[in-house]
């Protein structure tokens, strides 16, 4: 289920998606593995850190000559860097790990830490963070991003990149219709009646097979309304009001045309193509869409959010993070290594290799980072209002991968896209998707 784009980056890497089997099943993942035990490990006196292409190539060569070019202080190991691909992961992981020959420290999805921490496999990082705060990293932070990997018995696992779906739009589309980009749910409607009857796109997205954007934007916009799947305690919640009123204006889209009738089939590709051929007005997509499909004229542009009925504003984002493996030849190493890890991340944005936010107010501020209008504004007006697939509640968990990477969720999807559907009947099918496979 990866978003590819024209820098091979996938969605894989930037959400928590951990795979349909693993997820959708939700079973007791490693049960029989134990918690691993610190002595023992396939790193053999090294620190082995596993990471993800997270984009071209480069990125991965970057990001090895930061790991292996680690000095560390001394009496702490060297690291080692080994890139995992996409493909199976969650599998090449679980199986590493059950024979102790697996990372001490890696990148994965978005919600993988919460998984292994079930098992007893992840090392709290509450250390790192002490010494980030000693470094001055940690007032660094941007607002909020640290918070949802903290549990009642430590940091799960430390952030490092920002996944978010704000809007984008075309301005010659607009100009062309003569209208104003949406600022609210009233305005969304109207441009898109306009877009209708010029044989464009008012609010574009996809469903097809590979493609998770329509997935993310039905919680987007039932976060923007003030709703969500989850009470900020973590207790299902699908069928709340706000969730309902949300539905209901999507169903009013697809009836009215403004979401495009093929969009339950459109692959990554064909939405893609659809922006790239100026059929696409208005839509929620990723992070650096001109790049993505290919149009760097300016004409595509960020919106800023839009105000749902009650005034609420929400943006969906997915906040990446390094963990840390209870198997490792020497805790002490892990951490010192995740801490200077963390110190060389700039590098990355510097060289322009991330199609993903910092977390690291320092990062946005370099001219690498602003030299692009639309950055800045991601920054600016969607950082601080975006939730995670927690809300509504702020914590993350293993549940969150069964209902990012389950059935339950894409079929929702599929529902609502093709319109047959009213907003009770389509939440309460999901709703029982869910209760069947989420952990109580």
């Amino acid at each position: 289920m990866t978003i590819k784009s024209s820098v091979t980056s996938t969605a894989f890497s930037r959400r928590g998606f951990l795979g349909f089997a693993a997820a959708a099943a939700s079973a007791p993942l490693l049960a029989a593995c134990g918690g691993g035990s610190a002595s023992q490990s396939g790193g053999s006196g090294v620190i082995k850190f596993w990471d993800m292409p997270w984009a071209t190539p480069a990125y991965n060569d970057a990001a090895k000559k930061i790991a292996e070019g680690y000095a560390p202080a001394s009496g702490n190991l060297k690291a080692s860097y080994q890139t995992i691909q996409w493909a199976n992961f969650y599998q090449t992981f679980s199986s590493a790990i059950a024979s102790k020959t697996g990372p001490a420290v890696s990148t994965g999805g978005g919600f993988q830490a919460f998984q292994f921490e079930q098992q007893g496999q992840i090392a709290y990082a509450d250390k790192v963070i002490d010494a980030l705060k000693q470094n001055g990293q940690f007032a660094d932070f941007l607002p909020g991003v640290l918070e949802p990997f903290k549990t009642d018995k430590g940091y799960v696992a430390v952030p490092w990149q920002l996944d978010i779906r704000p809007l984008w739009y075309r301005k010659s589309l607009f100009d062309q219709a003569g209208v104003a980009v949406p600022t609210d749910w009233p305005s969304l409607l109207e441009a898109g009646k306009k877009f209708k009857s010029m044989g464009a796109v008012g609010f574009a997205t996809g469903s097809g097979a590979g493609n998770n954007i329509g997935n993310h934007l039905m919680i987007m916009m039932m976060l923007n309304n003030g709703g969500g799947v989850f009470t900020p305690s973590g207790e299902l919640d699908v069928m709340n009001d706000r969730n309902v009123e949300a539905v209901e204006f999507l169903l009013e889209l697809v009836s009215n045309g403004i979401i495009d009738p093929a969009a339950v089939s459109y692959t990554t590709d064909n939405l893609n193509a659809q922006w790239k051929g100026k059929k696409a007005a208005f839509g929620m997509l990723t992070l650096g869409v001109p790049a993505r499909v290919g149009d760097t004229s300016g004409d595509l542009m960020v919106a800023s959010p839009m105000a749902g009925p009650h005034g609420d504003k929400a943006a969906l984002i997915f906040p990446n993070n390094i963990m840390m493996y209870t198997n490792t030849p020497s805790q002490a190493s892990s951490e010192a290594f995740l801490v200077a890890y963390m110190g060389q991340l700039k590098q990355l944005w510097q060289q322009k290799l991330m199609n993903a936010l910092p977390v690291f107010k320092s990062i946005t501020e370099m001219p690498e980072f602003t030299s692009d209008p639309n950055n800045v504004k991601i920054v600016k007006e969607y950082v601080p209002i975006a939730k995670t697939f927690a809300a509504q509640g702020t914590t993350l968990n293993a549940n969150l991968a069964v209902l990012d990477g389950g059935q339950a969720l894409n079929q929702f999807t599929q529902t609502i896209l093709t319109g047959k559907t009213d907003a009770k009947s389509a939440l309460q099918t999901f709703q029982s998707g869910l209760q069947s496979v989420l952990k109580k």
